[in-house]
């Protein structure tokens, strides 16, 4: 028995795991890994943080919803994904656990310590009283209802949870009901209005779902004229004997509506009613000759600042349509149901402070009510106060002829300077890639987290502000076009040949009509650099010569950045293939013949090798899709022409290039971009849309065009 003993305690030394299992004790003491202090801080404190959290998440949101629709930035969309993520789910966690906390308060049935069980009812109520404000906080704010499109198509999958934590909200009140004091009174009334909050944001979902928009646009088919009826007629007096013939009816000219130049205060108003037909093409949905003849008679007598600042309105009718909840809200009913809401939230927050005795409660648990009340009213009021001074009531104003209301009210003016987009473009130079300008510093830990690759787009990535200069050229090329062709909708099928025929440079050509649209992109933009820098630069300074060539640049690194960071908004095609292999190439060259370092140096050795009598496709082939001495070939060529010419030239095949990667691009795309700032891209695409430079007119002609001609 001896030696058993001491083998048994020699075993249990050696392995006190195996020994604690051996003789029965509490293994769950050995491998907790959070202590016991912890659980019971967060069981007491649980509510408390998840309720802070969803504040904060929510004023995120309600701060950065609406400016991201002028900021591009992309801190600002992650700072905006994360709140958005956090803000439903922790509002979800937090009811789930003030319920567990009513239930454990209802299921206690010591009468041991009465005072304890006095002091945990009261918090337990009162942290049920919170339950109406989360459920507030599902609603969100007006500036988001969506964070993307897909939002909108899950629509129902909102729907569902809302119901489902609606009913867990409505739980809570049952549980905490009758109470020993007002708070379940005072919840009816914050249930009232966070319903209403809910109900908003579901409507709101729901009404910009894909499906319901292009419903709500269809209106009632169109059966046309009756064909059997006509063919009847023709038939019968064919049959009694007579010569009958088909003639066609001239159709009435409809009545032009030549719209004067709209004054300051009625351009949201007209953009609003140009809005309300081309909205359409966002849903691929087609435009008839009438719409063409209106919007057209409205842009003949607008600048080329006034024509983006109708189409910058525009958008912003169709960011907030999208992402918002201004359909619901901004109505007379929207609007009284907000100031509902707010004269709902004031009386529970005076109920609060006049008819409990806050005594009873913890301090902490006093001021989170007090922050909840305030945050919602504070939000409420200023959601009144964008609301007045939006566009969409500026809208209203204007069809209920309250032209004058500025006056009688002054808080509804708006600022003249007020941002509706970005009004800049992202900028991307190859030849900066490829030299290496911006090395990462934390290039091991990058790619460790797998963010390398996405990180090196940023690094290299600048904005450049859209000039009056760049809308005043393209503006003006697109009535050049119009005026020299017939049929407006040629211009979606050019890339460029267009501008090459017209100023005879038929010998470049081969950039644009022998070449996929992505290579064009390329071969332009690295021609574009090497003429860009290899130009004196005490002789930048010349007018319209400058313009151009600035423009041209800035519309090139433009187009590039769209093939790199957003190639689904061009033409199908392989362009980050061939954007990798250029720079690939072009790293190869500098690290051979250098080490180059400035972008200048690398532009003037890049034309010393480039020769035209040797193609480079007939050295290299067709496995590397690299474009890079092309592009030498192209500004070779280029710069053979006079300054002022090749500008001319090249500022005119950006547009066209421009122009065409806007028009095939799809809706869905376009809307996409409004939530990071809007894209240049999308303002083009609708401007030209406007001018009838657009696919999506394909009704060109009216009904009852034939008749029957008896001799």
């Amino acid at each position: 028995m001896t030696q058993k003993s001491n083998f048994r305690s020699y075993k249990y030394n050696l392995f006190p795991a195996i020994g604690v299992l051996a003789l029965g004790g509490d293994h769950r003491k050995l491998f907790e890994i959070i202590p016991d202090h912890v659980k019971q801080k967060w069981s007491e404190w649980a509510p408390e943080g998840l309720v802070l959290i969803s504040v904060a998440s929510q004023i995120v949101l309600f701060l950065l919803g609406d400016l991201r629709k002028h900021n591009p930035r992309t801190r600002i969309r992650i700072a905006l994904w994360c709140a958005y993520l956090l803000a439903y789910a922790v509002a979800s966690g937090a009811l789930s656990v003030i319920t567990r906390s009513a239930l454990d308060v209802c299921s206690s049935s010591t009468t041991s310590n009465r005072n304890s069980k006095y002091e945990k009812l009261n918090t337990s109520e009162l942290v049920s009283f919170w339950a109406p404000f989360l459920l507030l906080h599902l609603g969100g704010p007006d500036t988001v209802s969506a964070y993307s499109l897909e939002d909108n198509e899950l629509w129902l999958r909102h729907l569902l949870e809302v119901v489902f934590q609606s009913g867990v909200a409505l739980y809570i009140l049952l549980l905490s009901w009758p109470g020993c004091s007002d708070l379940p009174l005072l919840s009816i009334l914050v249930y009232i209005v966070g319903f209403i909050k809910c109900y908003e944001r579901i409507q709101a979902l729901r009404l910009a779902n894909t499906e319901h928009l292009r419903d709500s646009m269809l209106g009632s088919p169109d059966p046309g004229p009756n064909y059997p009826k006509f063919l009847e007629d023709y038939r019968l007096r064919k049959n009694q004997g007579h010569d009958v013939s088909i003639g066609e009816v001239p159709e009435a000219p409809l009545p032009v509506t030549d719209h004067e130049c709209p004054s300051r205060g009625n351009v949201i108003s007209e953009a609003y009613a140009l809005f309300q037909t081309f909205k359409r093409i966002f849903v691929d949905l087609i435009l008839t000759f009438e719409d063409k003849d209106q919007s057209q008679s409205y842009f003949r007598h607008l600048t080329s600042s006034d024509a983006f600042s109708a189409v910058e309105i525009e958008l912003g009718f169709a960011y907030d349509m999208l992402y918002t909840k201004a359909k619901v809200v901004y109505t007379f009913v929207g609007l009284v149901i907000r100031l509902t809401s707010v004269f709902i939230l004031l009386m529970a927050s005076m109920g609060f402070y006049f008819l409990c005795d806050v005594d009873e409660y913890r301090v902490t648990d006093v001021a989170i009510t007090y922050l909840l009340f305030a945050t919602a009213i504070i939000m409420e009021i200023f959601a009144v106060i964008t609301m007045l001074r939006s566009d969409w009531t500026d809208v209203w104003l204007s069809q209920h002829n309250y032209s004058r209301a500025d006056l009688i009210l002054p808080f509804l003016k708006k600022k003249p300077t007020k941002l509706r987009w970005s009004n800049s473009i992202a900028q991307i130079d190859l030849l900066s890639f490829a030299l290496e300008e911006k090395p990462a510093s934390l290039l091991t830990t990058q790619e460790f987290l797998g963010i390398d690759k996405y990180r090196v787009k940023h690094r290299y990535k600048t904005y450049s502000k859209v000039s009056n200069n760049m809308k005043d050229l393209i503006y003006k090329q697109f009535h050049v076009f119009m005026s020299s062709s017939s049929d407006p909708k040629a211009l979606c099928s050019h890339k460029g040949s267009f501008s090459l025929r017209e100023n005879g440079c038929h010998d470049l050509l081969w950039s644009i009509t022998k070449v996929e649209f992505d290579q064009s992109i390329i071969i332009w933009h690295i021609a574009t650099t090497l003429c860009y820098c290899s130009e004196d630069l005490d002789q930048q300074d010349q007018g319209d010569i400058d313009v151009c060539r600035l423009e041209s640049k800035h519309i090139s690194d433009y187009m590039l950045y769209l093939l790199v960071s957003y190639p689904v908004m061009l033409p199908i095609g392989i362009g980050m293939i061939r954007y990798r292999d250029t720079c690939a190439e072009a790293t190869r060259y500098f690290k051979e013949n250098g080490p180059i370092t400035e972008k200048v140096e690398a532009c003037r050795k890049l034309l010393e090798v480039c020769c035209l009598d040797v193609l480079p496709s007939k050295v290299k082939g067709d496995r590397c899709k690299s474009a890079l001495f092309d592009g030498c070939r192209l500004a070779l060529t280029l710069k053979n022409m006079e300054e002022e010419r090749m500008w001319k030239v090249m500022r005119q095949v950006w547009i066209e290039i421009l122009a065409y990667a806007a028009t095939h691009c799809r809706g869905f795309q376009h809307e996409q971009q409004l939530r990071k700032g809007g894209e240049f891209l999308t303002h083009v695409w609708l401007l030209m849309a406007h001018l009838g430079i657009t696919e999506q007119f394909q009704v060109s002609q009216g009904d009852a065009r034939a008749k029957l001609v008896v001799a």
